[in-house]
């Protein structure tokens, strides 16, 4: 999952995003009201952490400025406010989770993770597309029932086509969302096409149907239109 962080406390911030890398997500952090406008306005995210206290707004306002956008993004509050009136507001105005700080950062995760199934499975904790079965939760690819060993960015890079199966991607936004911020010190889209290569080449090897199709002059395309 891309997940944006937005929580002014660094120390906070710096372990969240330790922890949930290691988990196998991509998160970037803002510590700021204007900052996560930006972000929320400039990019994608598949779910947001928010902090109700911010030092130049609030958290509640960022969840109805993304509420009025339409954008299919989960939301999870934390916050140090623990009262029954706090935690119904932040619901009522489409927060999908509330935790009160301090948490547990595998609690966090695993509601991450529920949203994940929600947004882009169907509430299922895994998808079948023909002859590929998906296991996000345990980061698993099986092609005909044997297991597929993928790098952590060729894994992402499926779940991410296979969440936008049948449309168009371009390059740049495949590298937004499996780089993020680092995308800034980037000379080029080639490193794009050598994992989506690898990861090509090690379905096609276990007899997966090559659904990736390049589109010329846009960008890549996970297609299951013609099978």
């Amino acid at each position: 999952m891309k997940i944006l962080i937005i929580e002014d406390e660094k120390t906070l911030t710096d372990s969240i995003v330790d922890y949930l890398y290691e988990e196998g997500h991509i998160c970037e952090a803002v510590y700021t009201y204007i900052d996560a406008i930006d972000k929320i306005e400039s990019f994608d995210y598949d779910c947001i952490v928010v902090d109700i206290n911010l030092p130049d707004g609030s958290g509640l306002d960022i969840i109805k400025h993304i509420k009025k956008s339409s954008k299919p993004v989960g939301i999870i509050i934390i916050s140090a406010r623990n009262s029954l009136e706090n935690r119904i507001e932040g619901l009522e105005i489409g927060a999908d989770n509330y935790l009160t700080k301090p948490f547990h950062l595998a609690e966090l995760n695993a509601h991450l993770k529920s949203i994940n199934r929600r947004i882009n499975f169907s509430g299922n904790d895994h998808i079948i597309i023909n002859e590929i079965k998906l296991i996000p939760s345990d980061h698993a690819v099986f092609v005909n029932d044997k297991e597929l060993k993928l790098t952590r960015k060729e894994f992402e890079l499926l779940v991410f086509f296979i969440s936008n199966k049948n449309k168009v991607i371009t390059k740049s936004s495949l590298a937004e969302h499996l780089w993020g911020d680092y995308m800034d010190t980037a000379d080029s889209f080639d490193f794009i096409y050598t994992h989506i290569k690898n990861l090509r080449n090690k379905l096609l090897k276990e007899g997966c149907t090559d659904y990736i199709k390049t589109v010329y002059g846009l960008g890549y395309k996970f297609d299951l239109t013609q099978y």
